[in-house]
């Protein structure tokens, strides 16, 4: 059986994962036949490493995963991080100032970089419901206080496109802003998207942009849809992705990643 790509990216939330944070029976196993046919899986998500590792070991996952939105590398066979970048956090500091000087004050939480960097959680955010560590952090100083992969804000009022556009353009060339979901805007260092994570992996096996086909669901998989070969973007996704995908597939919640895969491995099988 033959794959017509090299390699598949897939996003986790909202994409790989169903709603309730598992991953279908029908999805493992096109993704199995996928890999069978020669094909790398690279899983390229926002969720920092100790944020993902859970999922990887349910999979039996052993390869390279891309996390933190681009910033780290991590080779999950190993247990190892590849590559980590970290966000400058006097830049960050500075770009708070100036999105605060916009749109009034922010509630902030951090995520702290390593293999078991932990996600500080500062006074007045919003934690989502599920199974994901954060600790609170009740003196703000604390969020500065070790090395950071990104910033998470939220605002009283505004809603995650408007603070995030309103955040991009407070912030000019300091660092980037980006959507990753609801509820979840963050800073990040300039220049990392899940695209630069992404090639910094596919490289490491001797892989390239033209050989990707990638799935995703929100704002921060558009660099990743730029570079890739080909875009699928779910009918559950975000109006801005969908704009640009070259198809949109079903939902992540009717395996929309494993609608498509079994297309290709019938096509070209």
């Amino acid at each position: 059986m033959t794959f017509p790509y090299k390699l598949v990216a897939t996003d986790l939330d909202g994409t790989l994962l169903r709603n309730d944070d598992t991953v279908s029976e029908r999805t493992r196993e096109a993704l199995a036949a996928v890999t069978a046919a020669g094909a790398a899986h690279i899983i390229v998500t926002g969720r920092a490493v100790p944020w993902t590792r859970h999922i990887l070991d349910d999979l039996g996952y052993e390869g390279l995963a891309v996390c933190g939105q681009g910033a780290q590398v991590y080779h999950a066979g190993e247990r190892k991080l590849l590559t980590s970048l970290t966000l400058d956090r006097q830049l960050a500091g500075l770009a708070l100032s100036k999105v605060e000087a916009e749109v009034g004050p922010l509630a902030l939480a951090a995520s702290r970089d390593g293999l078991d960097g932990e996600v500080l959680v500062g006074p007045g955010y919003r934690v989502q419901e599920g199974p994901l560590p954060a600790v609170l952090a009740e003196d703000p100083a604390e969020l500065w206080s070790a090395p950071l992969n990104k910033v998470y804000i939220q605002h009283p009022d505004l809603d995650d496109d408007a603070l995030a556009k309103a955040a991009r353009s407070a912030v000019g060339n300091l660092v980037d802003v980006v959507m990753a979901g609801p509820g979840v805007v963050e800073i990040l260092p300039l220049g990392l998207s899940k695209a630069t994570g992404l090639s910094l992996a596919a490289r490491r096996l001797g892989l390239k942009a033209a050989d990707t086909l990638a799935f995703g669901d929100m704002p921060n998989d558009i660099p990743m849809f730029t570079w890739a070969q080909r875009g699928v973007a779910m009918a559950n996704a975000h109006e801005d992705l969908k704009a640009m995908a070259q198809e949109i597939t079903v939902s992540n919640e009717d395996d929309g990643i494993a609608v498509v895969l079994e297309r290709l491995l019938q096509s070209y099988g």
